[in-house]
């Protein structure tokens, strides 16, 4: 793995109805078959592998991710652009102020067996 720190950091804008400056801080340079792991303080992890075919992006949505505190969510912003967001438990309220401002439309939840298995559905593969 290779850090190589942005000082000072570049900082932009983003959001559209709450505008927020992001302080873009580095970047990480990983291998094949390496992992960087971020932590919040409140102890929730988040997992990125890289392959040589790409990245894993998350660790499991319905399992290890879940076990670490944060929940996958599939939105889509008001210019039809997706994401997934990983929303800290006990912290959906905040999301939910956060989406309405931001109009994001939640697709689904990606957290549970169960919505992974409506999910599967509603594509056809099960």
């Amino acid at each position: 793995m290779k850090y190589t720190p942005l000082t000072p950091p570049r900082q932009y804008a983003a959001g559209f109805e709450h505008k927020v400056t992001i302080a873009d801080c580095g970047r990480l340079e990983l291998d094949p078959d390496e992992q960087v792991t971020l932590v919040t303080d409140d102890g929730a992890e988040y997992d990125v592998t890289r392959k040589n075919w790409g990245f894993y992006a998350t660790p499991s949505l319905n399992g290890r991710l879940a076990a670490f505190g944060l929940r996958g969510v599939l939105v889509k912003n008001r210019q039809d652009r997706l994401f997934v967001l990983l929303v800290a438990r006990g912290r959906e309220k905040d999301f939910e102020q956060y989406s309405a401002e931001e109009r994001l439309t939640v697709l689904t939840w990606l957290d549970t067996d169960q919505d992974c298995r409506r999910l599967e559905e509603a594509l056809g593969v099960r």
